[in-house]
C-alpha cells in the first residue's frame, strides 16, 4: 500500500509526517513533489576509497543555473526538510526528471522510519544538462508498515545520515567494520 494525498495530509496533521517548507500544491494523489536545495557537491578526489573518508567540495548553484556533464558524479540536496515517524518514505524521481536523462539516487530511495533530516541526492546524467536550484527533482512515496518498530532511525547509535542539513554529505561507508 501507498499513502494517498489524503493519508498524507492526516499523517502531517498527526505529525507522523514533516515535511518543511510544505506546499499544497506540491502534493500529488500518492505522492510529495520535492525540489532541488541550492547545493550541489562534487568529491575531491578522482578515485575514491571505500575505507577512507572520501571529502566532498560544496558549491552554490548560481542563479541561471549549472550544466551537469555525463560521467561525472553530483552529490546534491532537497530544499526540503522532512521527518517520517511511522511510514518508510521512498524518493523517486519524476518523469520530468527522467526525461531529461537525469538521475536521482544511485541505490539510495528508501530512506527508514525515524529519518529527519533533507535527503542527500545521488545525481548522474546521460547528457549534459541544466539545472536550477528550487527546480522539481523528485517525490517522495509514503509505505504503511506492518509491526512496531523497535529502534527509530533517529535513535540508533550507529545512523550515519541522522539529522542531515542542507547540504549534501559525502558517503560515510568508512564508519563501517569490514
Amino acid at each position: 500500500m501507498i499513502l494517498t494525498d489524503q493519508r498524507i495530509l492526516e499523517e502531517i496533521e498527526l505529525k507522523n509526517i514533516v515535511i518543511t517548507p510544505f506546499d499544497k500544491s506540491c502534493l500529488g494523489s500518492n505522492s510529495y513533489d520535492v525540489h532541488l536545495g541550492p547545493t550541489l557537491a562534487k568529491y575531491i578526489d578522482e578515485e575514491l576509497d571505500a575505507k577512507k573518508h572520501n571529502k566532498i567540495r560544496c558549491f552554490e548553484i548560481p542563479d541561471d543555473g549549472f550544466t551537469l556533464l555525463p560521467h561525472e558524479f553530483y552529490l546534491g540536496v532537497t530544499l526540503e526538510y522532512t521527518e517520517t515517524h511511522a511510514h518508510v518514505p521512498f524518493l523517486e524521481g519524476k518523469s520530468s526528471t527522467g526525461r531529461l536523462g537525469i538521475d536521482i539516487h544511485a541505490t539510495a530511495g528508501k530512506g527508514d522510519i525515524g529519518f529527519c533530516g533533507h535527503w542527500t541526492l545521488e545525481i548522474s546524467v546521460k547528457q549534459r544538462v541544466r539545472i536550477y536550484k528550487g527546480m522539481p527533482i523528485g517525490q517522495l512515496i509514503y509505505f504503511p508498515v506492518e509491526g512496531i518498530v523497535q529502534t527509530p532511525y533517529n535513535q540508533k547509535k550507529n545512523a550515519k545520515y541522522s539529522g542531515q542539513n542542507n547540504h549534501p554529505v559525502e558517503s560515510m561507508m568508512w564508519r563501517n567494520k569490514f
